[in-house]
C-alpha cells in the first residue's frame, strides 16, 4: 500500500477545519497530520509536523491566506491547496493565491447533501494526491522559467507530414491546461508580443474564476485577453478563455472564425473540455491548427490532440520537469497526440516562432 500523505489544515473556523478533516480521513491514502487556526501557527506547525501537503483559508484573522504562502514557502517549498469560496471577490483572491506559489484551489464545502460530499471529497483527495511531491514556490517557478530551454522532439511515423508554413493570421492555437495553469499561462503571455496568432484556452476553473483570470491578463498583456462569450470573432492578437462551467467550441463559416458555448453533459470529466475544444478546432482549422496540452490532472485533451495530428495539425506537450502535475500532457503523450515536448520557458518563443507576415 503506498504511504499515506500527510496533510496540515488551515483555517481559523473550528466547525471548517472539522469538515475539512472528515472529508480527508475518509481516504485510506490521505490523513491529517495537524491543524492550524492562523498564519502564524500554520508557519509553526509546518516546521514542527513537516506535513506533504498544506490546506490554507483565504481569510483569516492577523495574517491572512495571502500573506501566508511566502512564509511558509520559506520553511518548506510544500504543496500549498487553496480553500475558497466560489464568489467573484474569492476568485480574484484565489488568483492572487497561486500568483504567490500556491498549486491549486477547492471550493469551501458548503453544502451537506451525500452527492456534494461525495464530490468534494473525491476532489479534495484527489488534488492533495496530485501535488504530493510536486512543491512549486514563487522562487521554483522563477528557476524554471529563466532555464534553458530544450525542446525534445517525440518520434512519429513516416506518414506524419509536416504541414506547410501559413500566415499567422490563418493559424489557430489552442491550449489546454489544468492545475498550475494561472501561473504559467501568466508568464507565457507576458513573454509574449505583437504580432501572435489568435489563441483559444481551456483552463480548467469554475465560474467567476476564468472571468477574473481573463481580467487579469488583459491588464498586464500588450493585446486583448478575454473570457469568451457567444459568437466571439477569432482575431490575431486576441486570446480567448472558455468561460467556467461552459463548453467552447470553435467554428468556421463563410471565411469567418469564431467561439460558441454550451452548457452539455461533461466531456473528458470536464466543462470546459479542452477535448471539446480540441475536438471542434481541428475539424475547423484542420493543419492550421497547433494544439498546446499543459499541466494537469487526467487525461483531458489527450483525444483531442489525436484528431489535431489525424488533421494535419501540430501538437506541443509541456514536459514533466516545469509541470505541477505531469498528467494530461504524459497521457497525451503517451498515446501518441503530442509531437514535442517543451520546457515552459521556451513556450513564447515557439509561439513566436509561428509568426508568418
Amino acid at each position: 500500500m503506498p504511504s499515506r500523505c500527510r496533510v496540515l489544515i488551515v483555517d481559523d473556523s473550528a466547525l471548517m477545519r472539522k469538515r475539512l478533516a472528515s472529508l480527508i480521513s475518509a481516504s485510506q491514502l490521505v490523513e491529517v497530520c495537524g491543524f492550524a487556526h492562523d498564519g502564524n501557527d500554520a508557519v509553526a506547525k509546518v516546521r514542527e509536523l513537516n506535513p506533504d501537503v498544506v490546506t490554507l483559508d483565504v481569510d483569516m484573522p492577523g495574517r491572512d491566506g495571502i500573506a501566508t504562502i511566502p512564509a511558509i514557502l520559506e520553511v518548506k517549498p510544500i504543496p500549498i491547496v487553496m480553500v475558497s469560496s466560489l464568489t467573484q471577490d474569492g476568485a480574484k483572491t484565489t488568483l492572487e493565491a497561486l500568483n504567490q506559489g500556491a498549486v491549486d484551489f477547492v471550493s469551501k464545502p458548503t453544502g451537506i447533501s451525500p452527492d456534494h460530499l461525495r464530490q468534494l471529497q473525491a476532489e479534495l483527495v484527489g488534488k492533495i494526491r496530485a501535488v504530493s511531491g510536486r512543491p512549486l514556490s514563487p522562487l521554483r517557478l522563477k528557476r524554471m522559467t529563466s532555464a534553458p530551454p530544450v525542446c525534445k522532439e517525440v518520434k512519429q511515423s513516416a506518414d506524419v507530414p509536416a504541414p506547410a508554413p501559413a500566415p499567422y493570421s490563418e493559424l489557430l492555437i489552442a491550449i489546454g491546461i489544468s492545475t498550475g495553469g494561472p501561473p504559467a499561462l501568466q508568464f507565457v503571455f507576458e513573454n509574449l508580443t505583437p504580432p501572435i496568432p489568435p489563441i483559444v484556452v481551456v483552463q480548467h476553473m469554475p465560474p467567476h474564476f476564468t472571468g477574473a483570470f481573463s481580467q487579469r491578463l488583459n491588464q498586464i498583456c500588450p493585446f486583448v485577453v478575454k473570457e469568451a462569450a457567444e459568437g466571439d470573432p477569432i482575431r490575431p492578437n486576441q486570446i480567448l478563455i472558455a468561460a467556467g462551467g461552459r463548453h467552447m467550441t470553435v467554428h468556421r463559416r463563410m471565411g469567418k472564425a469564431f467561439v460558441s458555448l454550451d452548457d452539455g453533459d461533461l466531456v473528458s470529466g470536464h466543462r470546459p473540455s479542452v477535448d471539446k475544444m480540441f475536438l471542434s478546432a481541428a475539424e475547423a482549422y484542420g493543419s492550421q491548427l497547433v494544439g498546446v496540452i499543459m499541466t494537469g490532472m487526467g487525461r483531458d485533451g489527450a483525444d483531442g490532440c489525436k484528431r489535431i495530428l489525424e488533421k494535419g495539425g501540430r501538437t506541443y506537450g509541456q514536459d514533466a520537469a516545469t509541470s505541477v502535475v505531469y498528467g494530461m500532457n504524459k497521457v497525451a503523450l503517451r498515446e501518441g497526440g503530442v509531437q514535442k515536448e517543451f520546457a515552459l520557458a521556451e513556450l513564447p518563443e515557439i509561439i513566436h516562432h509561428l509568426v508568418r507576415v
